[in-house]
C-alpha cells in the first residue's frame, strides 16, 4: 500500500459525492420552486408589465399600423381615419370601444366619451358608408380632426413604453417627444415622500417603545420574561383585520379614546382620529411592534450582565454605561427591527386602507386602485417596481452601513 487511492476508487468516490449532491437539489427543489412561482415569477411579470402595453394594438391594430407614417403635423391622411372608422365599427360590435377609451383616456382626457360615442354612431354603418369614414368621422366630432387627439392614440398605441414610468415620477412628454414636468395633478412623488415620512415615524415610534420593553425582558427572570413574551406574540395570533377593526372602534368619533378624554374633561368635543394619518400611524405601530421586540430581545439576551456591572464597579453611572456599552452592542438588533420594520411599512395595504381614509393613505393603495379599480396595470407595475426599487436601494444602503461597521469592529 503506497498511500494513494486506485483510479477505482477515485472514481467510486466522485460518484457517491455527485448522488450526494443530487440527493440534496432534491431537498432543496421544492423551496427553489416556491421561491420562483411565488417571488421571481410575480415580480418578473410586474416588471415586464411596467413596459408591456399591447391593449391597444390589439384592439386598432391596422390604425396604428397607418399612423407608423404620419409624420405628427395636421389630422392624419383620409385613408386613416377611415381605417380607424372601421376599426370602431367593429369594437362597438364586439362591445369593446369602452377598453380602447379608457386606454386612450389617459393620454388625452375626454377621448372616453369622444371614442364610446363615436363607435355607437359607427356601428350599424355598412362597409360602403364607410369608404368615406374620414367625413364620417369629421361629423361625429370636430376633435378627430385635432392632430394632439392622433398623437395620444399613437402614443397608447406602442407595444413597448416608457410612459408608465414617466408617469409615475411626474413627468410626461411634450409635442417634441422632451421629458418635462407634469402639467396636471403631480400626485405620486408626493406620496411616495408620505409613504416614506410615515414609514420612518411609525419605526422611530417602534424603537421608542419596543427598545425598553425589550431591555425589561433581558433582564427579567426565565419565569416572567417567557410570561410576558406571550403578550408580545399575542397579536400573531390574531387576525389583522380583526385588530384593525378594534383600531376603528377604538379611534371614532364616539369611540373609546374620544369617551376617555371627554370624560376626564382633558377635550370639549371629539377628536378627528379615524381616517387620518395619526390612525394609520397609531394602528400600523401596535401591528409592527412585536417585528421591533424580537430582535432586540435576541440580540440582548445574548449580553453578559458582567459588562454593565465592570462599568459601574469602575465609577461609570448607570445611564453612562448603558449608553456606552449596552446600546452599541445591541445595534445590531436594534438596526435589523427598524429595517424590518421600515420596509414592512412601506408596502403596508390593509391597515391604511381602513383606517387612513384619504388622508391616511399609502402607495401601496393606490398601486391596489389601479390594480382593482381603473384596471391600470402598467402604471401599477410601474409603481410596484419603482417601490421595488426603493426598497432594494433601502437594503443596499443598510448592508452597506452594517457591513463597514462589522469590519471597523473587527
Amino acid at each position: 500500500m503506497n498511500g494513494s487511492l486506485s483510479s477505482k476508487e477515485i472514481t467510486e468516490e466522485r460518484k457517491a459525492l455527485a448522488r450526494r449532491r443530487r440527493a440534496s437539489m432534491l431537498l432543496v427543489a421544492p423551496l427553489l420552486a416556491f421561491i420562483f412561482f411565488a417571488f421571481v415569477a410575480p415580480i418578473a411579470s410586474m416588471l415586464y408589465r411596467s413596459v408591456y402595453n399591447p391593449a391597444v394594438v390589439e384592439l386598432i391594430p391596422e390604425t396604428l399600423e397607418a399612423l407608423s407614417s404620419w409624420n405628427g403635423d395636421g389630422p392624419p391622411s383620409e385613408n386613416t381615419r377611415a381605417t380607424l372608422a372601421r376599426e370602431l365599427r367593429g369594437l362597438a360590435q364586439d362591445r369593446r370601444a369602452g377598453a380602447l377609451a379608457a386606454a386612450v383616456n389617459r393620454a388625452y382626457p375626454g377621448a372616453s366619451s369622444l371614442i364610446n360615442s363615436t363607435a355607437r354612431k359607427m356601428r350599424s354603418l355598412s362597409d360602403d358608408d364607410l369608404l368615406n369614414g374620414a367625413a364620417l368621422l369629421d361629423k361625429a366630432d370636430k376633435r378627430w380632426t385635432q392632430p394632439e387627439l392622433w398623437r395620444a392614440i399613437d402614443e397608447v398605441g406602442a407595444v413597448y413604453t416608457d410612459n408608465h414610468y414617466l408617469t409615475a415620477l411626474d413627468l410626461e412628454r411634450n409635442a417634441d417627444g422632451e421629458i418635462q414636468q407634469r402639467e396636471s395633478a403631480r400626485i405620486y412623488l408626493q406620496l411616495y415622500g408620505k409613504t416614506l415620512g410615515m414609514a420612518l415615524v411609525i419605526t422611530l415610534l417602534c424603537i421608542m417603545l419596543g427598545y425598553p420593553l425589550a431591555w425589561y425582558l433581558s433582564q427579567a427572570p426565565s419565569r416572567k420574561a417567557n410570561l410576558l413574551m406571550i403578550f408580545v406574540l399575542l397579536p400573531f395570533w390574531t387576525s389583522l383585520l380583526v385588530r384593525t377593526t378594534a383600531w376603528i372602534a377604538l379611534l371614532q368619533t364616539n369611540g373609546v379614546v374620544n369617551s376617555v378624554l371627554q370624560a376626564l374633561y382633558i377635550i370639549d368635543a371629539p377628536l378627528e382620529i379615524l381616517y387620518t394619518s395619526t390612525a394609520t400611524i397609531i394602528a400600523m405601530t401596535h401591528i409592527l411592534l412585536p417585528f421591533m421586540i424580537l430582535p432586540l430581545y435576541s440580540v440582548m439576551r445574548g449580553l453578559d450582565p458582567s459588562y454593565m456591572r465592570a462599568a459601574m464597579s469602575m465609577g461609570s453611572k448607570p445611564l453612562a454605561a448603558f449608553v456606552r456599552i449596552v446600546l452599541p452592542l445591541s445595534l445590531p438588533g436594534l438596526s435589523a427591527g427598524a429595517l424590518l420594520v421600515f420596509i414592512i411599512s412601506v408596502g403596508y395595504y390593509i391597515t391604511p386602507a381602513l383606517v387612513g381614509g384619504t388622508d391616511g393613505q399609502m402607495i401601496s393603495n393606490l398601486i391596489a386602485f389601479h390594480m382593482q379599480q381603473s384596471s391600470n396595470w402598467g402604471l401599477a407595475a410601474a409603481l410596484g417596481s419603482l417601490l421595488l426599487v426603493l426598497i432594494l436601494a433601502l437594503y443596499w444602503t443598510y448592508d452597506r452601513l452594517v457591513g463597514a461597521r462589522n469590519i471597523r469592529l473587527g
